[in-house]
C-alpha cells in the first residue's frame, strides 16, 4: 500500500510548531456554557471571542424550548428533509423565517455552511457567473467553486472593481453577486445601496449572506437589506443560526419559485439529515424572543459602542467596522499570537485572525461583544489588552536596542 498519504500529512507542521512555541490558540476546550464568562482548564474567563451575539445562548427559555422538542420528537429525525426528515416545526420555522426578512419563502438546512454549499452549487452553472467579494465566507468561496460556474472577485467592497467584473458579462447569462452582509472579521458592512445599483444597471442577481447581521442590524435584527431597506432588492437572503439565535442550521429565502428549485436540486439539503428537533426549537424561541424584546438589541448596539470608543481612546486601530465585530489590527502574526495568548493567561478570550486567512500585514484580534457583557467586563477585557500590547510592544522596542 501507497504511503504518500502518510508523508502529505506528516509534512504539516504548523500547528505542532506553535504549540511547541507555546502560542497555540486553537481548540480551546470550554467547560461550561458560553456566555460572557466561561471556564477554561479552570480558570475563569472574559469571552469576547463568541458569536452569541445577544447573549441567548444560556436563556432558560432556550433550553426548556429544546426540552420540549426533545421529549415530543426525539433527538433526530433519522433522515433528509427530501425524505422523511421533515417535521411540522422546520415548516413553521420556515414560514416565520420568511416573514422576518421579508420574503415569500424560505427552506432550513442543518448548517449555515450547507447553505452557501447547496445554493451555489445548484441555481448558477457552467454559462452562468457568480461573482464574490474578495472577503466572503469560506462557505461562500467553496460553495461557488462546487457550481462549475465562472467565479470573479472583486477587491473587498470596491464598488468600481465590481463594476469593471460585470459591466462585459453575457446578457443571457445568471449573473450572480454573492456577498456577506456584516463581514465576519472586519465587521463592516457590505455597500447594498451601490451594489444594488450596479446589479440592476447590468441585470445581476444579489445573494447576501447575512450570518453576521441577522439579529445585529435592520428592524429587530432582521439583517443587512432591511437596514438599507432594501429587501425587495435582493433576490436571496442567506442567515445561520449559530450566531445570534443561539442554535445550529441555516436558511436561505426568496420568492417561492427559488426556494421550489432549491429545495428539489440543492445536494446539500437532498442528502444530508435534517436539522435535529431541539435546534428548530430553539430558533423558534429565539426569533420570537429577539421580536418581542429588544432591549437585546438596544443592549447589544450600548457595548458596541462603549468598547469602540474606549479602544479607539487606547489609541487600537479597529478599522472601518460598524458592527459588534471590532478587529484589533495587530499586523503581526506572531505579535498577534502572543497578545492572544497572554490575554488568555488573564483570563479573557479573543480570537487570532492571521495569515494566511487574512494578508499579513492585516493579521487582527476579533473582538465581539455581546448584549449580555456589561460596561465593567468591556472594561476589564480592554485594560488588560492594553497592558499585553504595550508590554509586548515595549520587549520589542527593547530588543531592538531603541530603548
Amino acid at each position: 500500500m501507497s504511503n504518500n498519504l502518510q508523508r502529505k500529512v506528516l509534512l504539516y507542521k504548523a500547528a505542532q510548531e506553535a504549540r511547541d512555541a507555546g502560542y497555540y490558540p486553537y481548540f480551546r476546550p470550554i467547560t461550561s456554557a458560553q456566555d460572557t464568562i466561561v471556564y477554561i482548564n479552570g480558570l475563569q474567563t472574559l469571552m469576547f471571542g463568541s458569536n452569541s451575539y445577544l447573549g441567548l445562548t444560556n436563556d432558560i427559555r432556550l433550553k426548556e424550548a429544546a426540552n420540549a422538542a426533545i421529549e415530543k420528537y426525539g433527538t433526530g429525525c433519522a433522515g433528509s428533509r427530501f425524505l422523511n426528515g421533515t417535521l411540522d416545526i422546520h415548516l413553521e420555522l420556515e414560514e416565520r423565517l420568511a416573514q422576518y426578512v421579508k420574503k415569500d419563502d424560505a427552506v432550513v438546512f442543518s448548517t449555515g455552511f450547507q447553505v452557501n454549499l447547496g445554493v451555489l452549487s445548484s441555481i448558477v452553472g457552467r454559462n452562468d457567473y457568480l461573482i464574490l467579494d474578495e472577503y466572503d465566507h469560506a462557505s461562500l468561496i467553496d460553495g461557488a467553486r462546487l457550481s462549475f460556474a465562472k467565479v470573479l472577485k472583486y477587491k473587498h467592497n470596491d464598488m468600481l472593481d465590481l463594476e469593471n467584473k460585470i459591466k462585459n458579462l453575457p446578457a443571457e447569462s445568471v449573473k450572480l453577486i454573492a456577498t456577506d452582509g456584516v463581514f465576519s472579521m472586519e465587521g463592516d458592512i457590505a455597500n447594498l445601496p451601490a451594489i444594488v445599483g450596479l446589479a440592476k444597471k447590468y441585470g445581476c442577481n444579489i445573494m447576501v449572506d447575512d450570518a453576521h447581521g441577522l439579529g445585529v442590524i435592520g428592524e429587530k435584527g432582521s439583517g443587512t437589506a432591511d437596514y438599507f431597506q432594501m429587501s425587495g432588492d435582493v433576490d436571496l437572503v442567506m442567515g445561520t443560526f449559530s450566531k445570534s439565535f443561539a442554535s445550529l442550521g441555516g436558511f436561505i429565502a426568496s420568492d417561492k419559485a427559488t426556494i421550489e428549485y432549491i429545495k428539489h436540486n440543492a445536494r446539500a439539503l437532498i442528502f444530508s439529515a435534517s436539522m435535529t428537533p431541539a435546534s428548530v426549537a430553539t430558533v423558534l424561541k429565539a426569533l420570537e424572543i429577539i421580536q418581542q424584546e429588544p432591549e437585546h438589541l438596544e443592549n447589544l448596539w450600548k457595548n458596541t459602542k462603549y468598547a469602540s470608543n474606549l479602544l479607539k481612546s487606547e489609541g487600537f486601530d479597529i478599522g472601518p467596522t460598524g458592527t459588534p465585530i471590532i478587529p484589533i489590527y495587530i499586523r503581526d502574526n506572531e505579535k498577534t499570537f502572543l497578545i492572544t495568548k497572554m490575554l488568555q493567561e488573564n483570563g479573557v478570550f479573543v480570537n487570532p485572525v492571521v495569515a494566511p486567512a487574512v494578508p499579513a500585514e492585516d493579521t487582527l484580534i476579533r473582538f465581539s461583544l455581546m448584549a449580555s457583557h456589561t460596561f465593567s467586563q468591556i472594561e476589564e477585557a480592554i485594560e488588560k489588552l492594553s497592558k499585553a500590547y504595550n508590554s509586548l510592544f515595549f520587549e520589542k522596542v527593547v530588543l531592538n536596542g531603541k530603548a
